[in-house]
């Protein structure tokens, strides 16, 4: 990595939050080309696992993602420069708009580009979930989890807290016995 990893990070994460639309699950696969396919900052795995983990946690999923790469390439400066290059451009985009709002809300033109936009987004969330599934490593075998989880929170309505939990035990418990259990002879 070079001096200006700070700088360049920032950049990364700026423009990237600048012209991202659709929020977090859009940014990812543009985070995970510059982060580990273009500057190999960190291994496919790496970024699967943090991505894991700002998924867990509470808040904005590009500002949890931003804070922990910024934190395993330069710690607490750099989850500063990285959380500050996603957060900027959003938020001088919303003054923006909130100072202008109200002279172009009802203009058709505006509500046309907004109805035009949203299958975009569809398509951007869509990507990143596919790739993190192959990367994953989610089968044949393993397909019905997401699956599974996916309808309790959908069609039960269940927390998805408890999912991630539940996960979280269950992964737990299937390393701790489970596997012991397929090794012995």
């Amino acid at each position: 990595m070079n001096k200006n990893i700070y700088w360049e990070s920032f950049g990364i994460f700026f423009k990237i939050g600048a012209f991202t639309i659709g929020g977090g699950y859009a940014m990812i696969p543009l985070i995970e080309n510059e982060i580990v396919t273009k500057r190999q900052w960190l291994k496919s795995e790496e970024f699967i696992d943090l991505l894991a983990i700002a998924q867990s946690a509470p808040g904005v999923l590009a500002v949890n993602i931003a804070i922990f790469i910024g934190y395993k390439l330069r710690g607490i400066r750099g989850s500063l420069v990285t959380t500050l290059g996603t957060v900027l451009p959003s938020f001088l985009i919303i003054l923006a708009i909130a100072l202008f709002f109200y002279s172009f809300k009802e203009n058709p033109v505006v509500e046309r580009l907004f109805k035009g936009i949203r299958p975009g987004v569809v398509a951007l969330i869509a990507a990143p979930t596919f790739t993190m599934a192959r990367s994953a490593q989610i089968n044949r075998y393993t397909i019905w989890i997401p699956i599974v989880s996916a309808l309790l929170i959908w069609l039960l309505g269940v927390s998805p807290i408890w999912i991630i939990l539940g996960a979280g035990v269950g992964g737990f418990l299937w390393y701790r016995f489970g596997r012991q259990q397929s090794h012995t002879p």
